[in-house]
């Protein structure tokens, strides 16, 4: 599929990186279920394609050692020349963490190991002996090895739907994800309404406040979770809102949903980047045929 992608003209091929597989335990968060180790995997796809940047929307920190992590990542992008973006997550699915007994601390334990994972890594990534001592990692002694290709480091992207993890983004990451607000640990109703246009806007604002002056130099993404190429959009947006207690034109206005003829869906996407500063779109694997005409496109602008 990376190779498919490639030829269709995407840019980036990315991965979720869920570790439990298919059973109750991920049954009962709603979302699916782990597939194949992220790591691995992304070298594959990069060593199957030529140009195509690869990475995980997110890798969460707490499934991960950070010292780990990095070399990881960084052999990624030495060994694909330097297309490797690392995604990275405060973790949010309360029944994985269950599953794999791990606990889930709150939202602000979370975030603020994120915020120590992406000082440590950036410093793995730089050269030179590392001597980190926070509250959550303490490491010295050594160099990170290997260095990345990309300096000072590959692309750091964080996603996340409230207000602590995307000011955190705005300050330290090169990409920051919209996501929606997941804080009741399960995938469902009520994180999909708060992805809806309203809260979204909400959501740049904080990015705005941790980002301050160096807003302009951050990358805004967002996963595009419904997606159709469709001349009956709003019979679909219609079944949609029923599902998740939405009106139609809430559905239609939803950045996380995109519903539409071809000349639709560029029309509504260069207006996001203009109301939301999204300047790239992630979309199912499912629709990357049905969605190339757009690539081609938006590409070409």
């Amino acid at each position: 599929m990376a190779c498919r992608a490639e030829d269709l003209g995407y840019r980036t091929f990315l991965m979720s990186d869920h570790v439990a597989g298919p059973g109750a335990a991920m049954e009962r968060t709603g979302h699916p279920p782990g597939g194949l180790a992220v790591a691995p995997a992304l070298m594959a796809l990069a060593e199957a394609t030529t140009q195509l940047r690869v990475g995980s929307r997110v890798s969460c920190i707490d499934y991960h050692h950070p010292v780990v992590l990095a070399k990881e990542m960084a052999t990624i992008d030495l060994l694909s020349e330097g297309r490797l973006e690392v995604g990275l997550g405060a973790g949010w699915l309360a029944g994985e963490y269950e599953a794999l007994g791990i606990p889930f601390e709150a939202a602000s334990e979370r975030i603020e190991r994120l915020d120590e994972v992406v000082t440590l890594m950036k410093e793995l990534f730089g050269g030179g002996q590392v001597t980190f001592h926070g509250k959550h990692f303490n490491v010295e002694g050594f160099e990170g090895a290997p260095r990345p290709v990309q300096l000072p480091h590959p692309p750091i992207a964080i996603g996340g739907g409230a207000r602590r993890v995307l000011q955190l983004a705005g300050r330290v990451a090169d990409i920051v994800s919209f996501n929606y607000d997941n804080r009741s640990g399960l995938l469902g109703t009520q994180g999909v309404q708060s992805g809806d246009a309203n809260h979204t806007t909400q959501k740049l604002q904080w990015i705005r406040e941790g980002a301050g002056d160096r807003f302009d130099e951050v990358e805004i993404e967002i996963g595009i979770y419904f997606a159709d190429v469709t001349r009956e959009p709003l019979a679909l947006a219609e079944r949609l809102g029923a599902t998740f207690g939405l009106t139609t034109s809430e559905i239609m206005s939803h950045p996380h949903a995109l519903f539409g003829s071809v000349d639709y869906l560029c029309d509504e996407l260069e207006r996001r980047r203009e109301v939301y500063n999204i300047s790239y779109v992630s979309i199912p694997e499912d629709q990357a045929v049905a969605f190339a005409p757009v690539v081609h496109r938006l590409a070409g602008k």
